[in-house]
């Protein structure tokens, strides 16, 4: 039985009732030694807890994405094939240019949001690179199949999780799709593929979006095999102009690391609630080596580049809580890289789906003026507002600094 289907929820919505009916029937009606009868209530008062524990787990990881099968749950599942060492660009010399055409199969995903706006499709991904083999999401705009854009080519977003995470949670717990769907329509914003592929690739651990050998090549994974699979199906911008990656939490890290790192592949990233030093997920591959470490941190990516790259990136945090790490990057870019920073003060919530999902008109309002669409849909986004008076508009990032600062 899935972990986040219906079936599951609903028999555990059912144990839940048996389990507090039983000590309302039974518990004055056992017979026997009064050992076994307390036995018997003891075992009846464990079994109510341990539904209730495990119905409320079910709810908040179907609202919140966390862990999409047992496998990840259970910390048993890997999606690695293997992990040659790859190299210093992660192709592993490997031209990808003269890889032949790689045709997928999509279904239509399921879970929570998954069949609004439109509908998921899913496919499995078995990475010529990477050696990765998991699900990729995918999401097209409403522009996709309609006949006067059929010779036009669609700006793309990779959309990354936090750890533990699921692809999903950007269609279920934050409705990315459902959000940007009606602004899309309206041309506020661009018609942007969104892809969300599976960044839990081994068991327990948070890969850090990065090329371990003998580990795991997330990061060729995401930055070679996935645009290659995306681009090979479906009519996507084919230059870096046209590609920018965006994530929470550790997501957040990812995608500002792998933007700064890959200026071939990227024009842009969102980085939601980030940090720029690995040590900021204690479970990732890449804070266990100091040398991993500063591999892996975009800021000093930043500062040791012998050309700044030409990348843009749109940070938003708070205080203690991805700001600073933002207000870092901002002061270690040099032009062309460019670094926009939004304070989200602490009353607009935690570290939680809450927070992050009013930012996502913000930002992808602000990569509609990044990414090049001269083969898409034309986009102008209305200037952002500065009313700081709601909730939204605080975790959004839309609220002024001094505005948000005056609020309780």
């Amino acid at each position: 039985m899935s972990l986040t289907g219906t079936p599951f929820l609903y028999t555990l919505i059912a144990l839940s009732v048996v389990a507090v009916g039983l000590p309302l029937a039974l518990w004055s009606r056992l017979r026997g030694p009064r050992v076994l009868r307390a036995a018997a209530r003891m075992l009846m008062l464990v079994f109510a807890q341990g539904t209730a524990v495990a119905l409320v787990f079910v709810v908040v990881n179907n609202d919140n994405n966390l862990y999409d099968d047992w496998a990840d749950l259970l910390g048993t599942g890997s999606h690695v094939r293997q992990a040659a060492d790859l190299g210093a660009d992660g192709t592993g010399g490997i031209a990808l240019e003269r890889l032949p055409r790689l045709r997928q199969t999509f279904t239509r995903a399921d879970g929570p949001g998954m069949h609004a706006a439109g509908g998921v499709r899913v496919t499995e991904l078995k990475g010529r690179v990477s050696g990765v083999t998991a699900e990729v999401y995918v999401w097209l705009p409403p522009q996709y199949d309609d006949p006067a854009y059929r010779n036009r080519t669609f700006p793309v977003v990779e959309l990354l999780p936090g750890y533990p995470g699921s692809p999903k949670s950007w269609f279920g717990a934050l409705g990315v799709h459902e959000q940007l769907l009606p602004l899309m329509r309206e041309g506020k914003v661009a018609p942007f593929i969104l892809v969300a592929p599976r960044t839990t690739l081994l068991p327990g651990v948070d890969t850090g979006c990065a090329n371990v050998p003998g580990t795991v090549n997330a990061d060729s994974w995401l930055s070679l095999d996935v645009p290659k699979m995306v681009k090979d199906n479906f009519r996507a911008e084919p230059s870096p102009q046209g590609w920018a990656v965006a994530g929470y939490s550790a997501g957040a890290h990812c995608a500002a690391k792998l933007a700064v790192a890959h200026p071939d592949r990227y024009r842009a990233a969102v980085s939601m609630s980030g940090y720029n030093d690995p040590i900021g997920e204690r479970d990732s591959l890449t804070a266990q080596n100091p040398a991993l470490r500063r591999a892996n941190n975009p800021c000093l990516l930043l500062r040791g580049a012998s050309a700044p790259p030409a990348v843009a990136l749109y940070v938003s945090g708070q205080p203690h809580d991805g700001y600073e790490a933002g207000l870092a990057l901002q002061r270690a870019a040099k032009a062309p890289t460019a670094v926009h920073v939004v304070y989200v003060p602490k009353s607009a919530g935690g570290h939680n789906m809450a927070l992050w999902r009013p930012q996502v008109v913000p930002a992808f309002r602000w990569l509609t003026t990044q990414l090049d669409q001269r083969g898409s849909a034309d986009a102008t986004p209305p200037a952002p507002s500065s009313d700081g008076s709601t909730h939204a508009a605080l975790a959004s990032g839309t609220a002024s600094r001094a505005a948000a600062g005056r609020r309780p």
